[in-house]
């Protein structure tokens, strides 16, 4: 191990303990998609002592930060997530998300004098559908970096990211109010344009790649069972391999919901709930370095199968790796049988098996960075 990779780890083997704390303390306190302003605060507050420039509101997001240590030439970024799902908590571990990121970080910032390194955090909120990452791009973050990282929780350990490009969207139908046994012949129901589109989109899920993804909710159907209802809405996510066959999926399953309207008498309304996060484009050095310097930890990358398929699942970091050099890797909490986005998951976001991946995944992640500094 080179000086330079001890002194790392060292740094975050000494922080070990608050890093556990930040993350046990945002698993106690789940805040959701641009909610999160507890965790906004209270993830900077290790860097802000360690010497680090916080800033905090980042580019005119309230629950975003940026912070960077050290006037090297090469920038490394560490994404920090933190925001939980809606009635889950942190069922995707984002906890553990924003404290590898930290620790990675201050094990940077350790060597960053020697490395060469401008250690840069953002924080980036609003990943669970909201696209933080794309708001923070749009406004000029992330220009010039040289690698971002970050490590994702899942039950076991897999390097490559290959999530879908996805688009969200708020569905919305307005009918008309009617007494449902008196005058239904006056009313337009609006939750039966949803039954309509559902059906429709189940019949076009034979006419779509099998790797596409169709699914939703609907979030409202009326207010009483003897008035007929007169808005329903939901929300809706379309998946495909790419930005390019999103494009073709998105109108067709648009039609299903125009069909609905259509069969109904409804007002349609669709609005985006962020722009598409796109696919992954992993930066090769970087993910090798990455793999090699797990395996120096103990870590087993899992073969292909049902509890490796997270790095399927879509990230707004994918639109980060289109812009600037990037890896997105997963790390295993041991949590099977339970998977994302399961409350059973959330459960295993903290412990034993998690704090190790924590760490590990911080030490992992500040070893690339260094590599990615003395490589050239």
């Amino acid at each position: 191990m080179t000086g330079l990779r001890a002194a790392a780890r060292t740094a975050v083997d000494r922080h070990a303990e608050e890093l556990i704390g930040l993350s046990e303390r945002l698993h106690a306190e789940p805040e959701t998609a641009w909610e999160e302003h507890r965790a906004a605060a209270a993830v900077p507050e290790l860097l802000d002592r360690a010497g680090f420039t916080v800033t905090p509101a980042y580019l005119g997001l309230d629950t975003a930060f940026h912070a960077s240590f050290g006037t090297g030439p090469k920038r490394i970024a560490l994404c920090a997530e933190y925001d939980a799902l809606p009635g889950l908590g942190h069922a995707c571990g984002h906890n553990l998300i924003a404290a590898s990121s930290i620790g990675a970080a201050l094990g940077l910032a350790a060597v960053a004098d020697d490395a060469g390194l401008t250690v840069e955090v953002y924080g980036t909120p609003a990943e669970e559908g909201g696209g933080g990452k794309i708001e923070l791009l749009d406004r000029g973050a992330f220009a010039g970096v040289d690698l971002a990282m970050m490590v994702h929780p899942a039950p076991v350990d897999v390097a490559e990211a290959r999530p879908f490009a996805v688009s969200h969207s708020k569905i919305s139908y307005t009918g008309k109010s009617a007494h449902a046994a008196a005058y239904p012949e006056a009313g337009i129901n609006a939750a039966d344009a949803f039954t309509v589109a559902q059906v429709a989109i189940g019949l076009l899920r034979q006419q779509i790649p099998p790797s596409a993804r169709v699914h939703g909710i609907v979030t409202h159907a009326g207010d009483a069972p003897n008035a007929i209802p007169e808005r329903a809405t939901g929300r809706w996510y379309v998946r495909a391999d790419t930005l390019a066959e999103l494009a073709e999926l998105e109108p067709r399953v648009m039609r299903a919901f125009e069909a609905g309207a259509l069969a109904t008498g409804s007002e349609l309304i669709v609005e985006p709930e962020s722009k598409p996060y796109a696919e992954f484009r992993a930066d090769d050095a970087a993910l090798a370095a990455y793999r090699a310097n797990a395996v120096e930890l103990g870590r087993e990358f899992a073969p292909d199968g049902t509890a490796s398929r997270m790095n399927r699942a879509s990230t707004d970091m994918g639109n980060v790796s289109q812009v600037v050099p990037a890896i997105h890797p997963y790390i295993g909490i041991g949590s099977s049988p339970a998977i994302n986005h399961q409350r059973e998951f959330a459960d295993h976001c903290v412990g034993g098996t998690a704090q190790r991946a924590l760490l590990d995944g911080a030490i992992a992640l500040a070893w690339t960075g260094v590599d990615r500094a003395t490589t050239p």
